[in-house]
């Protein structure tokens, strides 16, 4: 009996292992709350999907450099153990400005650009 449950142990500890290394690259998508106007309010917002495992990193860039005070949804998974995010931020887009989401996920790190419609 101790022997079956030694075994079903480490099966178990083999199963999870293998899932931790499955890596699943993130979906990026960057957008805008209303349609780009330049010097008009709006929100920039980055939404994080179908990534595995979960050690990600999202900053709101704005010419290279990180917006303050972009506020952050909690770590949440689908069925299949992917995970979503999402990231958003204030702003007023200016003519000139690059505005982009920038992710870290594992040592990957990727830069995303808004695209606006103007």
């Amino acid at each position: 009996m101790d022997k079956i449950l030694v075994m079903c142990l480490a099966a178990l500890v083999a199963l999870s292992c293998a899932e931790e290394t499955k890596h699943s690259s993130p979906k990026v998508q960057v957008y805008s709350f209303q349609p780009g106007q330049y010097g008009k309010d709006n929100t920039l917002i980055c939404h994080v999907s179908k990534f595995h495992p979960p050690d990600i990193t999202i900053q709101l860039m704005k010419n290279g450099q990180e917006l303050p005070n972009a506020e952050q949804t909690d770590l949440a998974f689908e069925n299949d153990w992917h995970f979503h995010l999402t990231k958003h931020v204030a702003f007023k887009p200016m003519d000139g400005d690059k505005y982009s989401c920038k992710v870290t996920h594992g040592k990957t790190v990727k830069d995303f650009a808004w695209e606006s419609n103007m």
